[in-house]
């Protein structure tokens, strides 16, 4: 099978394109072929081996996980000797970084939790592009944030997948949404409802002077107060990610904000595929849809981490493995942007 391999860390072109052999599934494992996968930030973060703490998990001086990728869509071929919760055809996704990586590849050996059924009208590219952006989106808006009918909120880091899919989640509960991002997402955004857009390369959102009763953060590139002088009364900060040196405060500072005010500030700590049922119930009726960018080759993988990195993706990068795929309509918002 074709796999993406890397045996050091460093820019994303230490990838490389290879021929290894197809894995076989242990007991309770099954082995996955992938129709499609996606980019995300653990790409781009396992890779680099950047931030250094990364280092501590997969691996000091060298990736412990040599075929990066964590968000997989594709069908069962074969099962464990205890695997029993899928038969060999099923068609399935999920977020698979609890049980290990491996989805920029042909195939991949994964315990079945890992995995749920795809729904029938949801095809393998839009699959792949759900579960850790759609999660990030759900536990932030929904399990931390307690979002409420009617409220006022900022989506900063907005034209990416996570933005994406809470504004959408966001609108279910008529919510007034103001995004922020910029260049080529900002046209994006306006045709996908976003009340108001934020040129943050023009504009400083917590200079506005506006209050928010929750802010949704992809990015914490800003100090903790400046974000709670955006917050209304008993408003509610969560990030689901960003620079740890904005991060760390957050740690720090959230028991004293507590006692002191009446804001809260949060760190999601994702749950993965936790909700992925809520999100196959409002997908199928149409609720929600996803943005993505894409699709592209499993060679351009590369290319796509930087472009990931760079924060020029529109939407969830997602990249087909499975050629002259029938069950992977193309339905995207995107056209598909050049790399450079």
């Amino acid at each position: 099978m074709r796999a993406l391999v890397y045996t050091k860390y460093g820019s994303p072109e230490v990838l490389q394109l290879k021929e290894i052999a197809k894995p076989t599934p242990k007991e309770n494992e099954v082995l996955v072929k992938i129709h499609a996968t996606a980019v995300n930030d653990y790409d781009w973060s396992m890779i680099r081996g950047k931030p250094y703490l990364y280092r501590l998990l997969y691996g000091i001086l060298k990736p412990k996980h040599q075929i990066p990728g964590m968000e997989l869509a594709g069908t069962i071929e074969a099962l464990g000797t205890n695997a029993d919760s899928f038969k060999i055809g099923d068609a399935v996704y999920g977020d698979i970084s609890e049980y290990g990586f491996g989805s920029f590849a042909e195939y991949v050996c994964i315990n079945e939790k890992a995995l749920t059924l795809k729904p029938i009208k949801m095809s393998f590219e839009e699959a792949a592009s759900i579960p850790h952006a759609a999660m990030l989106a759900v536990q932030g808006l929904l399990d931390i944030g307690q979002l409420q009918k009617g409220q006022k909120i900022l989506i900063n880091g907005a034209g990416g997948g996570m933005g994406t899919f809470a504004l959408q989640i966001a609108k279910l509960y008529d919510a007034e949404v103001t995004g922020v991002d910029t260049g080529d997402k900002l046209k994006m955004m306006k045709e996908l409802g976003f009340d108001y857009i934020i040129d943050y390369k023009k504009k400083d959102f917590t200079k506005n002077k506006q209050g928010y009763d929750l802010i949704l953060d992809a990015k914490t590139t800003r100090s903790t107060f400046r974000y709670l002088n955006s917050l209304n009364p008993n408003g509610k900060y969560v990030t689901v990610g960003g620079y740890l040196n904005r991060l760390i405060p957050i740690i720090i500072l959230k028991p004293w904000i507590s006692v002191f005010s009446n804001k809260r500030v949060h760190i999601v700590a994702l749950k993965p595929n936790k909700d992925l049922e809520y999100i196959n119930e409002i997908f199928s009726a149409g609720k929600i849809k996803p943005v993505i960018d894409g699709p592209y080759e499993l060679s351009e993988v590369p290319g796509l981490i930087q472009y990931f990195g760079e924060g020029e993706h529109i939407g969830k990068i997602t990249i087909k493995v499975v050629q002259n795929d029938n069950n992977n309509n193309n339905n995207r918002l995107n056209s598909i942007k050049t790399i450079g």
